[in-house]
């Protein structure tokens, strides 16, 4: 599975969360895309459209396990993409902004 840490990922890193909508709402990462795992097959096509031609698709969810679920799948359409190893857990303890739809600090549940 391949894989990053987050002290690894710069900004302008294309990053897509693919938690619940409560988790996503209570905080996330600031220009993330979010497409929950329920939904993911039906909202693939978000991801297409959004994600960069060329560049690598960064799987985020809070622990790992979802998004790397997530990841196999992109990966056996072609795509490059990476799980974010240890989530948005690792993301907020690594000081990482954590913010609502309304830019205020989050939380990560």
């Amino acid at each position: 599975m391949p894989t990053v840490e987050v002290a690894d990922l710069k900004d302008g890193d294309f990053l897509l969360d693919v938690r619940e909508d409560d988790e996503w709402q209570a905080g996330h990462a600031a220009g993330a895309l979010h497409i929950p795992i329920s939904e993911f097959v039906a909202r693939y096509g978000e991801l297409t459209e959004a994600a960069p031609q060329d560049g690598r698709v960064h799987v985020i969810c809070r622990s790992g396990g979802r998004s790397a679920q997530v990841t196999m799948y992109l990966v056996q359409q072609g795509i490059d993409a990476v799980n974010v190893d240890g989530g948005m857990q690792v993301w907020q303890a690594a000081g990482r902004d954590v913010v609502t739809d309304g830019g205020d600090p989050g939380f990560v549940i």
